[in-house]
């Protein structure tokens, strides 16, 4: 019997030491105790009438690789 051949896995990653940020909903940046930047702006923005939104990128939250 033949053997397939064996295939690498590509890493997600482009680098090693690169994190994933979780995405945060305005309620959060709202009771958030380090308020970004960021996240002022995304609940400035969200508190307009009419507004849809799909969240931010928290640095807080962010995950180990």
């Amino acid at each position: 019997m033949a053997k397939g051949k064996k295939i690498k896995k590509k890493n997600a990653r482009q680098h090693p030491n690169q994190v994933q940020l979780k995405i945060v909903t305005s309620h959060t940046c709202q009771v958030c105790k380090q308020q970004c930047a960021r996240g002022l702006a995304y609940l400035e923005q969200m508190s307009q009438p009419g507004a849809i939104g799909f969240g931010v990128p928290c640095i807080l939250t962010k995950q180990k690789p």
